[in-house]
């Protein structure tokens, strides 16, 4: 049986979940967010991500009700919230510090808010032991917040916040305070509990990596505005601007002249070279400035000139040893700089590039995405 793919957003009969129409936020004369519209879908994990100060939390404020728009509307199932307190919103937030309280049990976090809503014994004990079982800390039920380590701490947080089966739960950097190999870890178990429970989660971060592993989709934001929301895979590999391409991931970026032909594009780049040639969905005039973006992955390196249309020849300045990968920093005619990725299958003692050495990058005509900006 064919597995179907979760898209609701290409879907006109679907429903957004969340509706920010012309959402704009100003802080005395400094705008936040500015004229935003976006709709999330019920049951994504939805990643807003940018460099700080893009207006990513203010959003995510907006949405918990701790922030009021400037203009504009945000729905919740096609609820305007703007006159909806924070409390009464089906929402809940999970915080970056977790937020959890020192003198209660593990058990006594996760019930908290259970007991606030005047919830029963007999409703709130099955309650917190699925929340537990969840997030695998049954074990940990009885001990204090500094009796557990920092990925069981978030993991409380976790299941405090979705303890009282929010229909959206923002989380604000949450793996922000773990170390690497855990935060990896953690993001696995965060996209298992999501499909678990089936709950909408909009995530905060700055982190690339964590946006595009976790994320339904992604929203790559700048100064307030969404420069482009679409899948890791699209993002990654079709991106719209030079912003997004050079944001996410490794790139190059080759800036040149584009001239139509008949199969594609020739791109003048340094005076007197041969043009690279480059096909593109998008359509460009002749003499239109454009910008290849390249992935080092898709530049292929070696010693011997190989026989294809794309090919330059350069001298390795740099060398970065990633372990399972080394790219190489190559320096071109013109002074720039192109970088090759390769994976390392072979021993060090047995690779055969090095420092200063001559080589020759190639790619085929659909390695690069051409961008106008």
């Amino acid at each position: 049986m064919a597995e179907t793919v979760f898209a609701p957003w290409t879907d006109p009969q679907q429903k957004p979940l969340i509706q920010f129409k012309g959402v704009t936020k100003r802080f005395g004369d400094f705008i936040a967010i500015d004229n935003l519209s976006q709709d999330i879908y019920a049951q994504e994990f939805f990643a807003l991500l940018g460099p700080s100060g893009c207006g990513k939390t203010t959003m995510m404020r907006m949405l918990a009700g701790f922030e009021a728009p400037t203009e504009g509307q945000i729905l919740i199932a096609g609820q305007d919230v703007a006159r909806v307190p924070p409390n009464k919103r089906a929402v809940n937030m999970m915080f970056q510090s977790y937020a959890l309280f020192p003198h209660l049990t593990v058990w006594d976090n996760i019930a908290f808010g259970l007991r606030r809503e005047g919830k029963s014994k007999a409703e709130i004990e099955p309650r917190v032991a699925e929340m537990l079982r969840l997030t695998r800390l049954e074990r940990f039920a009885r001990r204090k917040p500094h009796q557990i380590s920092g990925g069981q701490r978030q993991r409380v947080a976790l299941a405090r916040s979705l303890a009282k089966a929010p229909k959206l739960l923002l989380l604000d950097e949450p793996l922000g305070a773990l170390d690497a190999k855990l935060r990896q870890q953690t993001q696995f178990e965060l996209m298992d509990i999501q499909e678990k429970t089936g709950t909408t989660f909009v995530i905060v971060t700055h982190d690339q990596e964590e946006a595009m592993t976790v994320a339904s989709r992604v929203a790559v934001m700048d100064e307030g505005r969404i420069i482009q929301v679409a899948t890791p895979p699209e993002i990654y590999e079709q991106p719209n601007s030079v912003y997004v391409a050079d944001f996410i991931g490794d790139v190059n970026i080759i800036e040149g002249v584009a001239h139509p032909q008949a199969d594609g594009y020739d791109i003048l780049w340094v005076e007197g070279r041969q043009p690279l040639h480059a096909k593109s969905t998008r359509s460009f005039s002749n003499g239109q400035r454009c910008f290849l973006a390249m992935r080092p992955e898709k530049v292929a390196i070696g010693t011997e000139e190989p026989e294809t249309r794309n090919k330059v020849k350069g001298r390795i300045i740099d060398i970065a040893y990633l372990g399972n990968l080394s790219t190489y920093h190559v320096e071109v005619p013109g002074g720039r700089i192109i970088k090759a990725q390769t994976a390392n299958t072979r021993r060090l003692s047995r690779r055969t590039l090095t420092w200063e050495d001559e080589v020759w990058l190639s790619w085929t005509e659909t390695a690069a995405v051409m961008l106008e900006e």
